[in-house]
């Protein structure tokens, strides 16, 4: 069963102004599809074939394709369905509790996470976590993310965002500071609390 490209669950201009159209096209469309169909070619074949991707993605040893495009896969399938149209605010009930007992308060979390995000040098991600029934922030270069082994960035992910220039330079250039402030307008805390609750 060969992987798929998930539609995004909203259009392409519904996140505006925070993400602009033209990026959400690109990012999914080219390059979350490119990360699929490579994915698919890098398996074919291999004892990986037919297994998940959380099942690749923790199997060990990876070769350079399967680890970078597996993880583009699976990073942005979690990335589109974090956002929404009707996102931003603020999370509740067992999520904001959760936050709350980890980091002090909301905002403690977002400059935890904000740094987390504006830090990491060059390409990756920064993550939300759940290790062991509790939160932490951490982060990941290229398309490696909290489920692959060895990486000092380990847990469930609930909620990650995209630091690839890719992800925001049409639209902030090299601010990516104003474009990790952006995404909190669009946070669909409904799902990264459906995560959390999967994830304990």
């Amino acid at each position: 069963m060969a992987f798929e490209l998930p539609s995004l669950p909203y259009s392409h201009d519904a996140l505006e102004p925070h993400i602009d159209t033209r990026t959400m096209e690109i990012h999914h469309g080219k390059h979350h599809a490119g990360y699929t169909s490579k994915l698919n070619a890098a398996v074919a074949g291999t004892e990986l074939e037919g297994k998940s991707i959380e099942e690749i993605l923790t199997s060990g040893t990876l070769s350079a394709g399967i680890r970078n495009n597996g993880g583009g896969f699976y990073n942005h399938c979690m990335f589109w369905e974090v956002m929404s149209p009707n996102g931003g605010g603020a999370p509740t009930g067992d999520l904001a509790a959760a936050i709350d007992a980890a980091f002090g308060s909301l905002d403690a979390f977002k400059e935890a996470f904000s740094t987390a995000a504006a830090t990491r040098f060059g390409s990756g991600w920064a993550w939300l976590c759940v290790k062991e029934g509790k939160l932490s922030v951490c982060s990941t270069a290229n398309q490696d993310n909290p489920i692959m082994k060895g990486l000092g960035c380990e847990g469930t992910p609930i909620m990650g965002i995209d630091v690839w220039e890719h992800a925001y330079y049409l639209n902030y250039q090299n601010r990516r500071p104003d474009y990790i402030n952006a995404f909190f307008n669009v946070v669909n805390w409904e799902k990264v609390a459906e995560n959390f609750k999967t994830a304990l």
